[in-house]
């Protein structure tokens, strides 16, 4: 297999995965809502799926790395169908809130079978196929497919629940899930890894965990990055999600299911922008983390005046800004962490990066629902920028504990 190959795979997988998943992207909100959750349990709900993926991080990033990227990656999709479709069955009977927590950690299961593994599958296979360019690149053309996929599954979600109900986006990513399991079994092979012999399971977990927080953690290289991580992350769920209600509370008309799936699709579109301009970015500022800091305050002051504006349209503009400039940072940050991980324990420790990231969601999204729920959707923009801004203290930090400039520079490579 060639590196262009590796390369293709990786981008179908981001269109067709991402693609389904966002088919209810741009609606759920509304649909938890309009399943009988108040705004505090909605967001309650969003905050057991992210402790589901605090739960199941470490242990589907061992089973990446000593079973394999692809058998993960088919696992999540199984999960993701199931959860899907009981998401769909709660809603029919307006289920208690109990259930929809349970369910929701399960749907955490599934993504978290993604989340190690495909950023692993990539770096390994180009690295095994010669691939000469850099991370930096590789990841952003990813960014850009997700982007795509995203605008075309959040849009069609909402204007299909428009037509129909709120339920239907789910039904119909339950069959794009299918066909996203079909792609990944045919495509999607495991190159320049090999799995370990497997002994018992917690011993096996009990060393791959000690080795990703040795390579996390206790490598400086890392840490503050992965640190800052639980301040950024963990409030962009939130920010995207309460944009559905908040813009059409502004728009005066909160049945305008579309119009969430437009606001969802525009910041897909902001997606696609960030990706552009991540590998340019690059080559023009080549301090990552000074790239990192930037961002984290523009569109930390993007989301605090996103709070303060009470003009729909001014809230759609200062959305796409914000949106653009965090999916910048993203492949930035990616590329960052992978030139310091070793393949051995890269699925784990990327998944241990983002289980720190889940558990600022965890305490954010529900404390900021709750807010929504007693002071309005603008009050909680505004704390939610103040808690985004709390990552800048850990990127300063990693800047001054970083390697030289030029060292950084020559990480970018995929040799």
């Amino acid at each position: 297999m060639t590196p262009e190959r590796v390369l293709r795979t990786y981008l179908t997988l981001c269109l067709v995965a991402t693609g389904a998943s966002s088919m209810i992207w741009g609606v759920n909100t509304l649909f938890l809502l309009n399943a009988g959750l108040s705004v505090g349990q909605a967001f309650a709900a969003n905050a057991f799926f992210t402790a589901g993926m605090v739960l199941f991080e470490v242990p589907t990033g061992v089973v990446a790395d000593t079973i394999g990227r692809r058998t993960s990656y088919l696992l999540g999709t199984v999960c993701l169908i199931g959860t899907t479709l009981l998401y769909l069955l709660l809603w029919r009977v307006h289920a208690p809130f109990v259930l929809w927590a349970l369910v929701s950690m399960l749907l955490g299961l599934g993504f978290t079978f993604f989340s190690g593994a495909t950023d692993a599958w990539l770096v390994d296979g180009l690295r095994a196929t010669g691939y000469e360019g850099s991370l930096d690149a590789a990841f952003a053309k990813g960014q850009v497919a997700n982007g795509v996929a995203m605008m075309a599954g959040s849009i069609g979600g909402g204007v299909l629940a428009q037509v129909t109900n709120l339920g239907v986006p789910y039904a119909v990513r339950a069959l794009l899930l299918v066909a996203t399991f079909v792609v990944a079994w045919r495509s999607m092979h495991d190159l320049g890894f090999t799995p370990k012999a497997r002994v018992s399971v917690r011993a096996e977990m009990g060393s791959i965990v000690r080795a990703s927080v040795q390579n996390g953690l206790v490598n400086r290289r890392v840490r503050w990055v992965m640190l800052a991580g639980p301040f950024t992350a963990g409030v962009s769920v939130y920010g995207f999600y309460a944009a559905q209600p908040y813009l059409l509370e502004l728009y005066g008309r909160t049945d305008s299911y579309a119009i969430a799936g437009l606001s969802a699709g525009i910041v897909a579109g902001a997606q696609i922008a960030g990706g552009l301009s991540a590998a340019r970015l690059s080559r023009v500022f080549r301090d990552r983390i000074v790239l990192l800091i930037g961002a984290v305050v523009v569109s930390g002051a993007a989301i605090a005046l996103l709070g303060l504006v009470t003009s729909f349209w001014a809230a759609l503009v200062l959305l796409i800004v914000w949106g653009s400039v965090f999916a910048g940072m993203t492949p930035v940050r990616q590329a960052y962490l992978n030139s310091y991980i070793p393949s051995e324990q890269r699925a784990t420790v990327l998944s241990f990066d983002n289980l720190l990231a889940s558990g600022g969601g965890v305490v954010a999204q529900p404390a900021l629902g709750r807010a929504a729920d007693v002071w309005g959707y603008g009050t909680a923009y505004l704390f939610t920028a103040g808690v985004q801004l709390l990552a800048v203290p850990f990127l300063a930090i990693a800047h001054r504990t970083s390697e030289p400039k030029s060292a950084r520079a020559a990480a970018g490579a995929c040799g």
